[in-house]
């Protein structure tokens, strides 16, 4: 049986939290690309304080987009450390 795809809403706040792991990557470009068709230039990802492997996954992803232009932890009122926010080009 055929898993009927999730609507994400295009906000500019991304919770990996229900997500698997594996999709990240597909996830992660997808969603950013729509936020830019959008006019939304900063997007909010957060993905936990865990352990950092998480994060360590996406500033990996990140670091590859030639969408992003810079990205940094969120400050404290949007998640510290356990998000990161873009700015996309």
């Amino acid at each position: 049986m055929a898993m009927k795809p999730v609507e994400i809403p295009i906000n500019g706040v991304l919770d990996l939290h229900t997500f698997n792991p594996k999709d990240l990557p597909d996830l992660l470009a997808d969603y950013l690309a729509a936020c830019r068709e959008m006019g939304i230039m900063t997007v909010r990802i957060i993905h936990g304080k865990g352990t950092g492997i998480q994060k360590a996954r996406v500033r990996s992803l990140l670091s590859k987009n030639s969408m992003i232009a810079d990205f940094r932890d969120a400050p404290e009122q949007w998640g510290g450390w356990g998000a990161t926010v873009v700015t996309l080009r």
